[in-house]
């Protein structure tokens, strides 16, 4: 930092890129006494300077910086890091939550490249169920049927009761500002190139004041970007145990206007299991472009090939045998995944004056698809397609408030064909796999939803501030039945619509000495139903006295910085109440048959918790034989309960009965959760990780009759890493279960006889190379 002195009551300086040395022209200028101001078209700003003054620079794709003013004459040259700059460094200084993140009231954990690589690197839920409290990502296959369970929702309803095993529903996720969940409230995974991606933020609880339809949370991912300033080309490699092999190509190019990225990923793996293996193909395509200060461009194509085989569900008994043959069913009906997608999306943000900024973003995604199971056959072939616009405002009023807030819309929609098919016996090779017989259902569906929301920041004296915000969210779900039936009167179109849902925020925060913060909020969210629950299937009529579900949410938390920076800590307790939970009925035709099912609406499901995240630099030289030593850990209590809630099922004598779950811990959820681990860098490139995870038991029937028992994890990785002239190298092996521990990935929930999809209960290996030219 250059230093010159000036006479003056007021701090002046310049804000530059650090690579290209240019001026940034709209970058944010915060005060702690709530002074606020742009750069200029030149990068220049002025500040009423105060005693004790710490500023916050931000700027959109920098990293913030945080600066204390000890002397108002020092003219400050401020360079400013593009964020991607540092996702590949090692730091030496304590990891510090930053400013912008302890305005947040409330729970968000964001996960950098240092948590997602800390295993192979391929597969999210790794990194998740390690570093994210609170919340659990499950998968049916090696790299297939990914779904999350945050505080406690799961996904909807299922054949036997309160859960959805096939689909994840009740949140949302993006993939570079592009929707993966669809227009129905759908989320699937398949064809997502995990191990792409370079950041993770995810939002725990309602969050419909700025996403609508979320009454989970929020999941938020982000590909690796070009790097400012670097064209290089890399190769990584890696393999493992159970023929797992990735092979991923990546060019990138930074300039000072444009960047582009181009990665192509080949996945293959043969399964522990019998009929579980998986091939992926991946083409993602970043590109950046600036034309000037005030307007920034970013694009985004992704192609992906998917095949994932699915062995089925283990019984109670297959699983503690340890029969890991699979499900018969399953493996006669070839059962499968295939996924091949298109999605792109553009985003243009614009700078129109210092108070007022856009960020709109416009996608499309196109899939083919086609799955088989135990129950049969179904093609889907969605077309997804949306745009998402918001304002950014920030106004100065009077000396020491400045409101800031955000205003914008969402809309998404779907137009999917999804034909069923049964499966029969292939004549021609009657020992083999079963074929596609008969038609069983052909419909076309149309999907809409949309939001519109704003949320609101008053900063005031002392650091404190309020937030309020709402949002109106409303879905349209129309079905058209294609399949003929001769002398059916059921109507041949159903329109399902849901509006004027309403999702308030409202917070409160405190910061104490740019450190440390505590906030208090609640927020509200709503889950809409989707197309299998709107309609009765004996009339072919809509499902009319079904609401959507409704999510609320009180809670209390702190995070900061403490011990001079080196522990990072958050603390949240919470306590979410989900009503008209979706659950179904069975209707009795006589005493020997059920006539049909159909969702209703339930009891409530009362979520209690407590999180805790830790991380700590314990210690750091940069002459030693360690540059730094970092134990984390995390813990989560988790008191969820059934509450006024009941499942209607038929007895051995076909007769209604009522199953009441109140009082029961709610299905799928470990009451205790412990991850911690030690990270380690060395000065001379040798690097690795120790990771252990304890699960409690888990009730996987809401009867709370049947418990997947617990388990502790080991993992372990050891790499080394060092560059020469133009390349950089880094070699690396790990493994998984080291203790040989019988665990899983999934329980399937409230479907008995089907109960467990497992993990490799040995020891299993991998190791890989990167290469990486530098022009």
């Amino acid at each position: 930092m250059s230093v010159s002195v000036f006479c003056q009551t007021k701090t002046e300086g310049k804000i530059l890129d650090a690579t290209t040395n240019s001026p940034l022209s709209g970058a944010k200028i915060k005060s702690n006494y709530n002074q606020m101001t742009s750069s200029d078209e030149d990068g220049i700003f002025l500040l009423k300077c105060e005693e004790n003054m710490t500023l916050t620079i931000s700027y959109m794709g920098y990293e913030t910086q945080t600066i204390n003013i000890n002397n108002c004459n020092t003219y400050l040259n401020i360079n400013m890091k593009t964020s991607d700059n540092v996702l590949d460094e090692i730091s030496l200084e304590g990891e510090k939550v930053p400013i912008q993140d302890l305005e947040k009231p409330r729970s968000e954990v964001e996960l950098s490249v240092n948590e997602l690589k800390r295993g192979t690197g391929l597969f999210l839920d790794d990194a998740i169920n390690a570093n994210v409290p609170g919340v659990t990502m499950y998968r049916r296959g090696v790299s297939s049927g990914q779904q999350f369970n945050i505080r406690g929702y799961g996904n909807g309803v299922g054949f036997k009761g309160a859960n959805n095993n096939f689909d994840g529903q009740g949140y949302k996720v993006y993939l570079n500002n592009i929707p993966i969940t669809d227009a129905e409230g759908v989320t699937v995974m398949d064809d997502i190139d995990f191990g792409s991606v370079g950041h993770v933020d995810v939002i725990k609880g309602p969050a419909g004041s700025l996403y609508g339809l979320s009454i989970a949370g929020v999941v938020n991912l982000q590909t690796n970007r070009p790097k400012n300033g670097e064209t290089s080309l890399e190769q990584k490699v890696l393999v493992g145990s159970y023929g797992l092999a990735s092979f991923i190509t990546q060019f990138q190019m930074g300039q000072e206007k444009t960047a582009l990225m181009v990665n192509y990923s080949h996945q293959i793996a043969d399964g522990f299991m019998d009929h579980t293996a998986s091939t992926k193909d991946f083409l993602n395509m970043v590109l950046d472009y600036r034309p000037s200060d005030k307007q920034f461009i970013s694009t985004y194509f992704g192609y992906s090939n998917s095949y994932d085989e699915r062995g089925g569900e283990l019984t109670i008994d297959q699983y503690n045998d340890f029969d890991y043959s699979g499900n018969a069913r399953y493996i006669k009906n070839n059962a499968h995944s295939e996924v091949i997608s298109f999605r792109a999306g553009l985003s243009y943000n614009y700078q129109f004056l210092d108070w007022l900024g856009n960020t709109t973003s416009v996608f499309g995604s196109s899939i083919t698809s086609n799955s088989s199971s135990a129950a049969g056959w179904t093609d889907k072939n969605p077309n997804n397609y949306g745009v998402r616009s918001t304002f950014d405002l920030n106004f100065e009023l009077g000396t020491h408030f400045i409101l800031t807030g955000v205003a914008g819309f969402e809309f998404q929609e779907q137009r999917a064909q999804i034909t069923g098919y049964k499966m029969i016996e292939n004549p021609s090779d009657p020992e083999g796999y079963n074929m596609i017989g008969e038609t069983k259902s052909n419909q076309f569906s149309d999907s809409k939803n949309s939001s519109i929301f704003t949320e609101w920041t008053l900063n005031m004296p002392l650091d404190f501030s309020v937030t309020a915000g709402i949002s109106t969210s409303s879905m349209r779900i129309q079905l058209e039945n294609r399949l003929y039936i001769p002398n059916s009167t059921n109507p041949n179109v159903v329109t399902a619509n849901y509006t004027d849902l309403f999702s308030p925020h409202i917070a409160i925060n405190k910061v104490f000495n740019n450190n440390v913060s505590v906030y208090a909020s609640y927020s509200k969210g709503y889950k809409a139903p989707v197309s299998g629950n709107i309609v009765l299937s004996t009339s072919g009529t809509l499902n009319t006295g079904l609401v959507p579900e409704v999510g609320n949410q009180i809670e209390i938390g702190t995070k900061g910085n403490i011990l001079n920076n080196k522990l990072q800590y958050q603390f949240a307790i919470f306590n979410a109440i989900f009503k008209n939970k979706f659950t179904s009925v069975a209707v009795p035709l006589d005493i020997n048959t059920t006539a049909y099912t159909y969702i209703a609406n339930g009891g409530k499901q009362n979520n209690k918790g407590i999180e805790v995240l830790l991380k700590y630099t314990a210690y750091q030289s940069t002459t030693g034989f360690f540059s730094n030593i970092s134990p984390y850990a995390n813990t989560t209590y988790s008191d969820f309960k059934y509450d006024d809630f009941s499942y209607q099922s038929l007895n051995s004598d076909g007769e209604a009965i009522i199953a009441d779950y109140n009082g029961n811990a709610v299905a799928g959820v470990a009451p205790w959760v412990v991850n911690a681990g030690i990270d380690f860098n060395s000065n001379i490139g040798i690097y690795g990780t120790i990771n252990y995870e304890y699960r409690d038991t888990v009730p996987f029937t809401s009867d709370n009759l049947n418990y997947a028992d617990a388990y502790n994890l080991l993992n372990s990785k050891l790499g080394y890493r060092f560059s020469l002239n133009h390349f950089d190298l880094d070699v690396y092996a790990g493994v998984n279960n080291i203790t040989g521990t019988q665990y899983y990935y999934m329980l399937f929930l409230n479907q008995l006889n089907d109960a467990y999809l497992p993990a490799p209960y040995e020891a299993n290996f991998y190791g890989g190379v990167n290469l990486k030219y530098h022009f």
